[in-house]
């Protein structure tokens, strides 16, 4: 067994470890009841399985400029998935979409309220 039959193997491995959390995280968002929970299945499991998948695209194709570009794209994952679920959560709960029996502890609602007064008066 080569060096390259192991690169190949890692990269096998990684590509379905990847494509489980994909698929996990799909099914998460199709199963869970609310957006909070669908936010955590659209998030967690897609990055990383995304992750393992640039990871074995990189042990099979290792060259600068593969390597370069799925640095990039990691990158742009990371700063902007976390972005985008926020305000989705954000506009959830400005449009009352949240269930307030499934929240722990709601520390933003008399923020709200006290925005919303202050824009009244």
């Amino acid at each position: 067994m080569t060096g390259r039959d192991v690169l190949d193997a890692l990269a096998a491995i990684c590509l379905l470890l990847g494509a489980v959390l994909a698929v996990s995280g799909a099914l998460g968002i199709v199963r869970f009841p609310d957006v909070l929970s669908k936010l955590h299945a659209a998030t967690k499991p897609q990055v990383l399985g995304l992750m393992l998948m640039l990871a074995a695209v990189g042990l099979r194709i290792p060259s600068w400029g593969t390597i370069s570009t799925l640095v990039l794209i990691a990158a742009f994952q990371v700063l902007t998935l976390p972005v985008a679920a926020h305000m989705i959560g954000r506009a959830a709960y400005r449009t009352r979409q949240l269930k307030p029996e499934r929240l722990y502890r709601d520390e933003l609602a008399e923020v709200v309220e006290r925005a919303s007064d202050d824009q009244a008066s």
